[in-house]
């Protein structure tokens, strides 16, 4: 450990790689937790996929490829949302085809650009060591924009995620603010692709919520707890991989998987101890 924090405090790229994994847990528990509590977690893995080929496309056109994955993961979320209210059973059929389409396209598109090409696997699996400045400010503000969001609509959100039927009683517009929820998904899949990339992002998106409503029954805490448990991994993830010169994007969704298993397991466990205790021989 005490390397890895010698390289932090000397080596830039090692700090842009922190905080990078830092701020990325915010959006990360934020909405996270409303990904595991709606269970949308293939549609969060649908719109991950379908990025790709925004990014493709914009290296294609000599874009900045983080801008098409913005734009690639916003309008993939408002198909899936419209899709789901309009015609809700060919919902998976719709999600499946932009997973396969986005990644078909942004290899082709990737393989067909003139010049340099960029190393595909660094989209596919993250490179958080190689994160710049302007990313971080971009993933900054990412996260001011989700929190904010948020904080002014968690009611609402809250009513959505929870009880559709409750919410359209109160005249909440249920399918508004879905699509909203559906885009600060979107969002954080974006700032997830710079630490454990495309593959990966639906881990770290969903795990640390997952063990978050494991210990916690209130939303807001969930995500403080999910905040907390994916800076926890990040940062332990990235001291892993520096130690044993491993890759830190599959390093930390790894860690993070092992520990949902300890901790799911180790539940099961202290459950069935309780009620064994409890109950006369």
């Amino acid at each position: 450990m005490t390397t890895f924090l010698d390289a932090v405090f000397s080596q830039p790229f090692m700090q842009h790689a922190l905080i990078g994994g830092l701020l990325a847990s915010v959006a990360c528990g934020v909405a996270g937790s409303y990904v595991v509590v709606r269970r949308i977690g293939y549609i969060a893995g649908g719109i991950a996929h379908a990025v790709l080929g925004g990014m493709g496309l914009a290296y294609f056109l000599g874009r900045s490829p983080v801008a098409g994955a913005i734009v690639a993961a916003l309008v993939a979320a408002l198909i899936i949302g419209w899709v789901s209210i309009r015609w809700k059973k060919q919902e998976d059929t719709t999600i499946s085809a932009l997973w396969a389409v986005g990644m078909a396209v942004g290899v082709l598109l990737i393989a067909r650009t003139p010049g340099y090409n960029v190393d595909l696997m660094s989209y596919l699996f993250g490179n958080i060591l190689m994160i710049p400045r302007s990313h971080l400010n971009l993933i900054f503000w990412l996260d001011i924009g989700i929190v904010l969001l948020v904080v002014l609509f968690f009611k609402q959100l809250l009513a959505v995620s929870f009880d559709e039927e409750f919410a359209e009683l109160r005249q909440i517009s249920v399918n508004f603010f879905s699509l909203l929820l559906l885009c600060l998904v979107a969002l954080t899949v974006v700032i997830l692709i710079q630490v454990v990339g495309l593959i990966l992002v639906i881990a770290l998106l969903a795990l640390p919520a997952a063990i978050a409503g494991q210990y916690v029954h209130s939303l807001s805490r969930m995500m403080l707890v999910a905040t907390l448990l994916g800076a926890l991994f990040t940062t332990g993830g990235l001291s892993l991989s520096y130690h044993y010169d491993l890759p830190s994007g599959a390093t930390t969704v790894l860690l993070t998987g092992l520990a949902y298993l300890a901790s799911s397991v180790g539940g099961s466990l202290w459950r069935w101890w309780q009620v064994r205790r409890i109950t006369p021989s």
